[in-house]
């Protein structure tokens, strides 16, 4: 690992684009990598407006499977973008098996494989905003998480704020007040019929994501939660039985909590996963005026995880999974002895108590049952966070042996790659 600088592999086809461009990741709600390793994909901004492109590793050949030259979509994170015309960055979503991508432009819901085939499926109903869409495991269903278009109803040049222009009003709170719902819409991937759409009153959905093996299973999300965070973050809705309910409960009998912090509603919780296997759900957060955590729930025996970070890793950041478990972060870790540099944070700063300074994409292997977490640094990513593109979302190829990551450390955002291999796996 190189301390001083990033050291992980850069994949854009020419330096220049280094300057001019910017190259992200899709959302980490999903893979963004094909399931031979091969390929990934991408959103770039190469022709003037987002595009997705598909990029082979091994030849460096990039291919364009969208064509839009109207912007972005305006949506969550993207609050700035322009109502109905556009890319819905946060909509794109990549089917890894079959290698076909979903997205949502100039309101339309599309579906296009890596050849380039495009089909419209859908329309999204008027006077909505969308968000971070999922496909099922069987790449059958495709969820669409809809909010009543009054929650994002603002004029982002003089009524937002930072760097992605985002409301200075509460938004889970208008949400309340003015008894706005979601919608958690279901459509069939091969001929666009909405199988069903459910709605949710008085919430505000952002994330969500079918059961690895069971797509009559939505986990969804209550975002930026104005109150009670802890416990109103994630919940799983069960379309067989029509039923919601909670993930995070208040109470007392956490397992691997070394420190004894007890599970309360004051609590911030973020960035819900499956297992691979969909028996366990994995969070982040913070304890109310304590450290942060990391947790993991478990559907079958409900029971609960959680492990507490030193007091100093405080640099929020995110956690995702491999195929065997171990995680990978792109913040909190710091060695005992390092001064962080000081960043701008007047941006992007939602409700999470911590700060957007992290610098290191780590592997962390979880010991849930002794409360340890190793934590293994693979490189510096050195991004500034300023705005969504520029979070580092970290997520690991599909063999586990290398991560992938976005950083603006200069100008514009690049996606990289780092070798997930420890001294460890090298020995053996």
């Amino acid at each position: 690992m190189i301390e001083s600088q990033l050291n992980g592999r850069m994949l854009v086809s020419d330096p220049r684009d280094r300057e001019i461009f910017n190259t992200q990741l899709l959302y980490f709600t999903c893979s963004s990598l094909s399931e031979d390793g091969e390929r990934v994909y991408m959103i770039s901004d190469k022709t003037g407006s987002p595009n997705v492109i598909v990029r082979d590793l091994v030849t460096g050949e990039e291919t364009y499977l969208t064509d839009n030259h109207k912007g972005i979509l305006k949506s969550y994170v993207y609050f700035d973008g322009t109502p109905g015309e556009g890319l819905g960055k946060a909509s794109v979503c990549l089917d890894y098996k079959r290698e076909v991508v979903y997205y949502i432009q100039d309101n339309m819901i599309y579906k296009t494989e890596r050849s380039g085939n495009r089909k419209i499926l859908a329309q999204v109903p008027e006077n909505r905003v969308t968000a971070f869409t999922h496909i099922s495991g069987d790449g059958k269903r495709l969820c669409v998480p809809m909010t009543d278009g009054r929650c994002l109803e603002f004029d982002p040049v003089t009524e937002g704020t930072g760097l992605d222009r985002r409301p200075a009003y509460d938004i889970d709170g208008r949400v309340q007040q003015e008894h706005l719902s979601s919608y958690l819409c279901v459509y069939d991937t091969e001929n666009g019929t909405l199988l069903y759409e459910k709605e949710i009153p008085l919430c505000w959905i952002t994330h969500v994501q079918f059961h690895p093996l069971d797509s009559e299973l939505i986990m969804y999300n209550h975002e930026w939660a104005s109150f009670d965070c802890g416990i109103r973050r994630i919940w799983i809705y069960d379309h067989r039985l029509d039923q919601l309910y909670p993930v995070r409960t208040e109470g007392k009998d956490t397992l691997g909590n070394t420190k004894g912090y007890e599970r309360k509603a004051g609590d911030w919780v973020c960035h819900e996963m499956w297992s691979d296997d969909g028996s366990s759900i994995i969070y982040h957060g913070g304890y109310e005026n304590g450290p942060a955590m990391v947790g993991k729930y478990e559907l079958a025996s409900e029971r609960y995880w959680e492990i507490a970070l030193p007091d100093d890793y405080n640099a929020y950041g995110h956690f995702t999974m491999d195929h065997e478990g171990n995680l990978v972060c792109d913040g909190y870790f710091k060695y005992p002895w390092e001064i962080k540099a000081v960043r701008e944070n007047s941006t992007d700063n939602g409700p999470d108590p911590h700060k957007k300074d992290g610098e290191y994409i780590s592997k962390v292997i979880p010991n849930w049952n002794d409360g340890s977490l190793t934590w293994i640094p693979l490189c510096k990513h050195k991004s500034d966070w300023l705005g969504q593109d520029a979070h580092p979302h970290p997520i690991y190829s599909h063999r586990g042996d290398s991560v992938f990551f976005n950083s603006r450390s200069e100008k514009t955002v690049n996606v990289y790659c780092v070798s997930a291999y420890t001294l460890a796996h090298q020995s053996k």
